[in-house]
């Protein structure tokens, strides 16, 4: 076999092993998220683990440690939303009456007018109507059984998920340079210190990443906090940090503040201007997150122009979905690095630099 065939056949065992790796994640694309989320947390915590050990502290207790500070993190978000929520459902049952008697005098009245509809808020007037319409109400209680039980069990799926991501990331902050290792000696030795150079490109640009993000997110905790406080929003405090601490998860984070921001605005029946207030400072500061801080504070410190930065978010959106949004950036800031080296070899080779 001469050389010229070697190289056919190994491209070709390459491109097949390749192309059976894509299909298998494909497959397996249904349990893979408590990996990559665990993953992710584990590339984002393995720098103070080993700065852990470099005190003398054994490996599987820096681990521990960062792990358990993970999950301090996590419950003092927990911690922060809870008792909003309690404090806001407290103020929703002592509003009720009140409520329920603006419903009867505003609401009720012009849907009579209007629809011809006469209905009175109160508890005997709605006995009256569910025992006049059971067997309406029958199919739809059903119906609604079975949408809790497919969520009960959805629900319990992310239960698992969210107990499996911790395991996974002790086992793979514990053998982290050891898993690196394994993966390098996949290289081709010729390839070798090209990758190494590339992947310390790719790790400082991603370091860049999250400074900018955690400025993202410091910054617009501070303007959701001061807005919202401004507006005289109870819990402007919680609310806000919530919303900035969570827009790293792109619309879920964005969705989850402003929907308590909403909730509370909502419950204090002091008529409309807080619900227009927080649509106002919400749209603000969607505005703000998404044309001015992430392109400037987050794609210029990882080599990305604003317009790259936008683009790329619709782009890994439209191609992954939710994982997509919210690992666009990291992903950009990789094919960036990747372009650099391609452009490179590119204006090295032989088929640019040939006049002829």
């Amino acid at each position: 076999m001469t050389s010229t065939q070697a190289n056919r056949l190994s491209v070709v065992l390459w491109s097949g092993a390749g192309l059976a790796l894509l299909l298998l994640l494909y497959l397996l694309s249904p349990i893979l998220a408590p990996f990559v989320l665990a993953g992710i947390l584990a590339y984002v915590a393995n720098p103070v683990v080993d700065r852990l050990s470099r005190y003398r502290l054994p490996r599987a207790l820096a681990v521990t440690f960062v792990l358990l500070g993970v999950g301090l993190i996590f419950a003092g978000l927990v911690f922060i939303i809870l008792p909003l929520l309690i404090d806001e459902l407290g103020r929703l049952a002592g509003h009720a009456p009140a409520a329920i008697e603006q419903i009867n005098q505003r609401l009720l009245p012009w849907l009579s007018h209007h629809l011809g509809i006469s209905l009175r808020l109160d508890a005997s007037h709605l006995n009256q109507l569910l025992a006049g319409n059971w067997d309406v109400i029958q199919p739809v209680l059903s119906q609604i059984y079975t949408s809790v039980k497919i969520g009960g069990m959805a629900f319990l799926g992310v239960v698992v998920n969210a107990l499996l991501v911790p395991v996974v990331m002790f086992y793979l902050l514990l053998d982290w340079h050891g898993f690196i290792g394994r993966v390098a000696a996949f290289i081709p030795r010729r390839w070798q210190s090209r990758c190494q150079t590339m992947a310390r490109d790719i790790d400082a640009v991603l370091a860049q990443y999250l400074r900018g993000q955690i400025l993202v997110m410091m910054l617009l905790a501070l303007y959701y906090s001061t807005a919202l406080w401004l507006a005289d929003i109870p819990s402007a405090l919680s609310v806000g940090l919530v919303t900035g601490l969570l827009v790293f998860i792109p619309y879920l984070g964005f969705a989850t503040g402003f929907g308590l921001a909403l909730l509370v605005a909502t419950i204090q029946f002091t008529g409309v201007a807080p619900i227009i207030a927080v649509l106002i400072i919400y749209g603000i500061g969607q505005l703000l997150e998404s044309f001015l801080l992430t392109p400037y504070l987050v794609g210029e410190r990882i080599g990305l122009h604003p317009l790259a930065v936008i683009f790329g978010l619709l782009a890994f959106g439209q191609l992954l979905g939710f994982f997509g949004v919210l690992l666009a950036l990291p992903l950009s800031a990789i094919l960036a690095v990747a372009w650099r080296e391609v452009h490179m070899a590119y204006l090295a080779s032989h088929f640019y630099q040939n006049e002829a």
